[in-house]
């Protein structure tokens, strides 16, 4: 690009707007995010050379432009898609992806560790871009690498913050009053000089020109430096410029309207946001906190009823969960709602500042298992394997709208020590009854002298009695069960379970740490001749794709669980007099 005049270069900013929307609109994506760093990441790749020059994006969903300036334009036909182009830098599929990072906020402490290697190697001349969001600057850790950076003035580190006043949701707390400041320079200096940082600002980031001058200077300091561009999310394309989340991420839609294509079904995340409200009118001690995504994390309707009750605290999970036991220690009932994979990042807050002090907060986990399109990064196959080893802690798993409402208020109403529920990015499905419940156990289907039992995982349920109607059609009697707590492990389980010859846990969780892992201890412990098994994720990171295929691909499926009970079967020597298939 560097013989681009600049005209040619503002007309390439508007085709690779006008692409972005072709291309994200047939498959769903980060749109706005990307429509408004297109001349940032053009003036970036004039003056930087990629990959020589490690250009890092926090968060990496505004990394588009990037990927097609480095010849990857081709790739947006399969964006997000089984086998195709990742929606976030990944590392296998080019050079010039340094980091797979779609978790925010950890770019600043990458570029002091990278910089600091290329000095300790004698790799002169390598410079190091950080381009943070200004949504990625609530979160500790760039903090912590800013702490650093200020106290190494020789370390040559361009932190390029694109601000654009949101990260998903507009970003909050006194960083975005700063930042507020800043743009309207009523301030006198920047938070960033008085960490140890040089500052320059606020640029406009859509104007080439002004990038490139100031990216320029950035580099002649060969030092730590922040570059302040303010830019607008959606930018060039008007039905994001006038959306409310400026379609930061979309599903499908029509280009020409920017509205979205129609899909049918009530999600699990509209059941809990339901809910939670209900809930929320009947007993004032609720409060919900999130970590920048309260719309997505189901808590739009309680937050328009009960806004003093709801906070969002930007991505900052840590603080989140803490601040929430604190609101327990008062005698509140907190609701943290965040994705799945996002809570691992609070892992120590809930073991040491929650459960240690036996305090009742209840954590709802969309997102669980499978997402889909987003991929390794996103996928919530890790809860459900780590969670129980928290001393105190209960974990449920609905398998529908009926037992989420149910499983929801009984998380609620404990106040011994915290609770976890999870479910997945999906439509919720029909209603799935039980017979009866044992314990606090509910059984789906009862089968007369059944050798099989299936312990079904959540949303897993209609594939697990599907699977059973499809063994004991072939004479392989089975039952289903559902758990509903999946920790701690009830008794009754256990002793549900001794009754087979075969049992056999469906759950869309790592297979390390599943819940067939710890009914397989239980059972050897009460000296139990029954055959325990576990169909699950492999511990593994697992690529994006969509998400019934994922499943499948996995043996997560009626025909997967049938094929997975007739080997064990097998192994078992067991499948004398087994009918065929219909």
């Amino acid at each position: 690009m560097g013989h681009l005049s600049l005209v040619e270069l503002e007309r390439l900013a508007g085709d690779i707007r006008a692409f972005l929307v072709e291309k994200v609109s047939l498959v769903g994506g980060h749109l706005g995010s990307n429509l408004g760093a297109v001349e940032l990441t053009i003036a970036l790749h004039r003056v930087f050379q990629s990959p020589r020059d490690v250009l890092l994006f926090d968060t990496g969903h505004q990394s588009y432009v990037h990927k097609v300036l480095t010849g990857r334009a081709a790739g947006f036909d399969g964006l997000r898609q089984a086998g195709g182009m990742s929606g976030y830098p990944a590392r296998d599929e080019s050079a010039h992806d340094v980091i797979e990072n779609s978790h925010a906020s950890t770019a600043l402490s990458y570029a002091d560790g990278v910089a600091r290697g290329f000095r300790l190697r004698g790799e002169v001349g390598r410079r190091v871009v950080a381009v943070v969001g200004d949504g990625a600057l609530t979160g500790g850790m760039c903090w912590e690498a800013m702490n650093n950076l200020g106290a190494s003035p020789d370390l040559p580190v361009v932190v390029v913050l694109n601000d654009n006043g949101r990260s998903y949701a507009p970003t909050v707390g006194g960083l975005a009053a700063h930042l507020t400041g800043l743009r309207a320079s009523t301030v006198d200096s920047s938070v960033f000089e008085n960490v140890g940082l040089h500052y320059i600002g606020p640029v406009d980031g859509h104007d080439l020109a002004a990038l490139e001058t100031a990216f320029r200077a950035a580099v002649s300091m060969s030092r730590p430096v922040v570059v302040h561009c303010v830019t607008r999310k959606g930018k060039g394309y008007a039905p994001a410029e006038v959306d409310d989340e400026c379609m930061h991420a979309v599903g499908v839609l029509d280009p020409a309207t920017g509205r979205p294509v129609a899909r049918g079904g009530e999600t699990w995340t509209s059941v809990f946001g339901s809910e939670i409200a209900a809930i929320g009118a009947e007993r004032p001690d609720i409060v919900c906190l999130t970590a920048a995504m309260p719309g997505p994390a189901g808590l739009g309707v309680f937050a328009a009823r009960f806004p003093d009750r709801v906070f969002d605290v930007g991505i900052a999970e840590q603080h989140a969960v803490t601040a929430a036991a604190g609101m327990a220690m008062t005698g509140l009932h907190p609701v943290v709602a965040v994705y799945s994979v996002f809570l691992s990042r609070a892992f120590d807050q809930l073991l040491m500042d929650v459960a240690l002090h036996r305090l009742p907060v209840t954590f709802v986990l969309d997102r669980a298992g499978i997402t889909g399109p987003d991929g390794a990064s996103h996928h919530g196959m890790w809860d459900a394997s780590v969670l129980p080893v928290v001393p105190g802690i209960r974990i449920g798993a609905p398998r529908d709208a009926v037992t989420l409402r149910t499983l929801l208020r009984e998380a609620v109403d404990e106040s011994s020590g915290p609770t976890v529920l999870r479910y997945p990015k999906a439509a919720v499905g029909q209603a799935v009854a039980a017979e009866r419940r044992v314990g606090s156990v509910d059984v789906l289907r009862s089968t007369p002298n059944a050798r099989v039992l299936l312990v079904a995982v959540g949303a897993l349920a209609a594939d697990c009695l599907a699977a059973a109607d499809a063994l004991t059609a072939r004479g392989v009697p089975t039952t289903a069960v559902d758990p509903r707590w999946i920790a701690p492990l009830d008794s009754a389980l256990v002793r549900l379970a001794s009754e087979h010859r075969l049992v056999l846990t469906v759950e869309d969780t790592a297979s390390a740490g599943s819940l067939g892992g710890r009914l397989a201890q239980a059972l050897a412990a009460a000296g139990s001749d029954t055959c325990a098994g576990t169909c699950a994720l492999p511990t593994t990171f697992i690529p994006h794709g969509n998400r019934d295929q994922l499943l499948a691909g996995y043996g997560l499926d009626p025909d997967g669980i049938t094929a997975t009970v007739l080997e064990r079967l097998d192994l078992l020597g067991e499948r004398i007099g087994l009918r065929p298939a219909a």
